[in-house]
C-alpha cells in the first residue's frame, strides 16, 4: 500500500511557502480558464514557480478547468504550451477541447471533478482516451469509490477537506442567473451563502428567522484517514484556492501528520480529535464528512452562519516599511493595534509566508516588551520579508 499523494491549493506563491514543508504537490490557476479566477500565478511567472515547486520536491498541476467557449481556444492552446514549458507535471482538464489539445501536446492530464466521474465505466472511459487520474464526483460515497478503484486500474483523486458546492460536482448557474457572474468560468459571488426566503404562487413568505437554507458546511475527513487510504484512494486534495496561506499551511501540516502516522502505526482517535481541533482554528464552515458515508442531510447545511466559524481569527497590526536581512530585523509600522513579545504572529506578502512567535521588539533603540497602536518598532524575524508585507496577530473568536 503506497502513501496517497497530498494535494494543497495555492492562491500566491505564498500559499507555497506555506505548504512547502507537508504538500506532496500543489493545484493552481494562471491569469484565465481556472475556476478560482481570482487567485493563482501570472501565467509570465509560470516557469518561476514550477521550478520552485520542484526545488522543494513537489509537483505542479495546472489548472484548465473552466467552460472553454469559441472564443477561449487560442487562450487555452497558449496557456497548454506555455505549461509545457514550464514542465508541469499535469494539466486538470474537463471540457474535450482543452483535454485534446493536452493530448496533442503530449502533456499527462488529470480528468478534474467537474467532469463528474460517477462509475467505473466513466473512469474506464477516461482512462482510453490517455487519462492520468481522475479526481471523482464528490458525490460519490466511500464505498463507490472502493468498488470503482476494483473495476479500473486508473489513479483516483479525492477531495479530503474544504468547501463543499451546493450544485453537482460545482455545475452551479445561480451565480451567473443572480449577478450574471458565472461560477463554471471562475466568478462565483456565492449566493448558496446569502439568505434565502421561501415563498409560495399566492405571495406568503415563510419567515426563516436568519437561518441559511443552501449553506454546505466544509468538507473535514482528519478523522476517516485510514478508511481513506485503505479504499485505494491515490490522492488526497485539500480545497481552498481563495483561502489565505494561514489556512493552507494548518491543513496541509494536519493531513500531512494524520498520512505519515498512519502508516506509521500511530494514528490515534485522541490524535485525530487534536488536528480537528487545530483544523477549526482557521477558516471553515464547520464541519461535515460529506458523501463519503451518506446523503448529507441537515447536518450538512450550515443554518446558523454561512461565513467563517474558526477558532481563531487573524488581526491586522501593521505592514513592514524595511528589511534588514544581515542581522534579520523587521521595521514594523503599528498601524491598528500594539504587539508584545511572546505573541503569535504572521507575515503575509506576495511571496512571503512567515508565522513566528514576537521574540523581541525594539522601540527607539531600546528593548521593551509592548509597543502601543502609533508607533515604528522593530522586531526579529525568522525568515526573509519585504517592504509592504503585512502582519497580523490572532485572537480566539
Amino acid at each position: 500500500m503506497k502513501k496517497p499523494e497530498l494535494m494543497s491549493p495555492i492562491r500566491d506563491w505564498a500559499s507555497l511557502e506555506a505548504c512547502k514543508d507537508y504538500a506532496d504537490a500543489v493545484y493552481f490557476g494562471v491569469d484565465d480558464l481556472s475556476l478560482r479566477a481570482r487567485a493563482g500565478i501570472k501565467l509570465k511567472d509560470l516557469p518561476a514557480f514550477v521550478k520552485a515547486c520542484h526545488g522543494h520536491g513537489i509537483k505542479a498541476y495546472l489548472t484548465l478547468n473552466s467552460v472553454v467557449y469559441n472564443k477561449d481556444l487560442i487562450k487555452a492552446e497558449k496557456i497548454a504550451k506555455e505549461a509545457k514549458k514550464a514542465k508541469v507535471d499535469a494539466l486538470i482538464v474537463w471540457d474535450f477541447a482543452a483535454m485534446e489539445i493536452v493530448r496533442n501536446l503530449k502533456i499527462p492530464f488529470i480528468v478534474s471533478t467537474q467532469a463528474n466521474v460517477s462509475n467505473w465505466k466513466a473512469a474506464l472511459f477516461w482512462k482510453k482516451l490517455g487519462a492520468k487520474r481522475i479526481v471523482l464526483a464528490r458525490e460519490m460515497s466511500l464505498k463507490q469509490i472502493k468498488e470503482l478503484k476494483k473495476k479500473v486500474n486508473i489513479e483516483i483523486e479525492t477531495f479530503v477537506h474544504g468547501a463543499m458546492c451546493l450544485a453537482i460536482s460545482g455545475r452551479c448557474i445561480l451565480s451567473s442567473y443572480l449577478y450574471g457572474k458565472s461560477s463554471n468560468c471562475g466568478y462565483c459571488s456565492q449566493p448558496c451563502r446569502t439568505q434565502w426566503l421561501l415563498s409560495d404562487d399566492e405571495g406568503n413568505v415563510l419567515i426563516n428567522e436568519g437561518k441559511y437554507f443552501l449553506s454546505a458546511k466544509d468538507l473535514c475527513m482528519i478523522e476517516f484517514i485510514p478508511q481513506l487510504i485503505k479504499a485505494g484512494i491515490d490522492a488526497f486534495k485539500i480545497e481552498g484556492r481563495r483561502r489565505d496561506p494561514k489556512y493552507v499551511r494548518v491543513v496541509s501540516k494536519c493531513y500531512r501528520e494524520a498520512i505519515d502516522a498512519y502508516f506509521n502505526k500511530t494514528f490515534t482517535k485522541e490524535k485525530a480529535r487534536k488536528w480537528k481541533e487545530e483544523l477549526a482554528s482557521v477558516y471553515n464552515r464547520g464541519f461535515s464528512t460529506g458523501f463519503y458515508f451518506s446523503v448529507p442531510g441537515r447536518e450538512g447545511i450550515g443554518f446558523d452562519k454561512a461565513d467563517n466559524v474558526s477558532t481563531l481569527k487573524k488581526v491586522y497590526i501593521g505592514d513592514i516599511i524595511h528589511y534588514y536581512p544581515k542581522i534579520m530585523v523587521g521595521s514594523l509600522e503599528l498601524k491598528h493595534r500594539g504587539i508584545k513579545q511572546g505573541e503569535r504572529i504572521v507575515i503575509e506578502g506576495e511571496k512571503t509566508f512567515i508565522e513566528q512567535n514576537v521574540s523581541s521588539i525594539h522601540l527607539k533603540g531600546k528593548e521593551v516588551k509592548k509597543a502601543d497602536k502609533g508607533e515604528g518598532v522593530g522586531i526579529r524575524i525568522e525568515g526573509k520579508a519585504k517592504k509592504g508585507d503585512k502582519v497580523f496577530a490572532f485572537k480566539s473568536s
